[in-house]
Parts: structure tokens; sequence; C-alpha cells
């Protein structure tokens, strides 16, 4: 491990489910009732925007009842600790990641705690309920939304994701199912610019066989010792 230097890791809502935040999809899912058309796309926001608020609300408020967990603060520790490169992507929107200490970090499917006006395009910070028309503190529009990236819209920072993709001597995904592009490609990518790959997860993803090696179990366990083994290097 001595000549890795520059790392890419991604999260998924594996590492968060640790903590009590229930995943999007399956059995107990967030969308479990309703379908992801009638909360997730920017059709859903123009037909119903009292559901779609009402939704995100209630994701925003279940935050404060839960906390980091030891994969989080084990990534936080990589993070303040790694003399390299490194670029921390995840799909989560809780803010688990910064209350862990991480701070080389892009949100790409965007952030619960925070509102985006669908005119001027600034994002805020935001804790509380998001009524539907609320004004942008900036322009003064009735235009926030949710600060989420619905089904359709462009993750953020693409550029700057595979720009490190292709400069990072190690991708590591973490807690992601591999299914839902364009982030089930950065593996792919990374392989094609050279880089070792490597799956921490507690089932095998749809894309494992890409994977230089993967290593099977909880979150909270597998990347402390992951991480551990790094900073030992």
């Amino acid at each position: 491990m001595n000549d890795l230097r520059n790392i890419v890791v991604l999260t998924g809502a594996g590492i968060s489910a640790e903590s009590g935040i229930a995943t999007f999809r399956g059995p107990g899912g967030l969308w479990e009732g309703h379908r992801v058309e009638d909360v997730c796309t920017p059709e859903a926001l123009a037909a119903d925007p009292v559901l779609v608020h009402r939704f995100y609300d209630a994701r925003r408020a279940a935050l404060a009842g839960v906390v980091p967990n030891a994969g989080h603060r084990a990534l936080a520790e990589l993070d303040a600790r790694w003399p390299g490169d490194l670029l921390l992507v995840t799909q989560n929107v809780d803010d688990l990641h910064e209350r862990a200490g991480s701070t080389r970090l892009l949100h790409m499917h965007g952030e619960l705690r925070s509102a985006l006006c669908g005119l001027c395009g600034i994002r805020t910070e935001w804790v509380d309920a998001l009524p539907p028309a609320a004004p942008c503190p900036h322009c003064g529009e009735e235009a926030l939304r949710p600060d989420i990236v619905f089904f359709g819209e462009m993750p953020y920072g693409m550029e700057r994701i595979e720009a490190a993709i292709a400069g990072c001597d190690l991708f590591v995904s973490i807690g992601t199912s591999g299914a839902v592009y364009p982030a089930a490609g950065f593996v792919q990518m990374a392989r094609a610019c050279g880089a070792r790959t490597l799956e921490l997860n507690l089932d095998r993803s749809a894309g494992n066989a890409l994977f230089d090696e993967s290593r099977l179990g909880p979150a909270g366990e597998l990347v402390p010792a992951w991480v551990a083994g790094m900073l030992a290097c």
C-alpha cells in the first residue's frame, strides 16, 4: 500500500443505515408506499409540491435523532490524517459525514439540510421545515425546493469527481448497491485509469466483479479496519 497516494472513496446508503437512517429501496425503505415518480422527480415537485416537501421535511427532521457511526468516524480520521489527495464522494443526502468531521467531501445527490432556489440556483443551508413557495433569501422569489438531485437531473460535482478518479491510485466503494448511475460507473472509470479498486459492502454489489478486492460485512466494522491499515502503512 506504500505506493498509494491519491484516494477516491464513494459511500452509499449502507454506511448510514447503520446509524438508523432508512435506505430508499427495499422493505421498510423510504419509498415503500411512495412511487419514485411521486417524490423524487421534477414532475412530482410540479404536480404535488406539498407531498414532495412533506416527504423531505420528515427526512430532514429525522436527522436530529441519528449520529455518525464508526464507519463515518473512521473516514473522518482518514480525511484528517491522509497525506495525499482524498475525495469522499457520497450518494447520501444526510450530514453524518460532516458531523463525524470529514471535510474533503462532495454530496453528489444533494443535501437534506439545504434548500435550492429553482430560479437563481443558489443553495442555502436549511434545517427547518421547507414550505412550498418559500421565498429565496437571495433573490426573493418563491422558488425554494429541497436541494436533492431528482431522477433525471445531473448530480453535483461530476467534473470534479471524474478528475479525481482519473488521478487516483485507489478507488473504494462503501455501502452502495452499484445499481444507480452515474455512480455505478465510477469503478469502471477507475479501473480504466489504472487505479486499484476495493469494495466494502454488506453484500456483493451489482458491479462486484469489477473490483480487485471485495470485503463483505458491516461498514461499522470493515471501514475502521481498512482505515487503520491504510494509516499504518
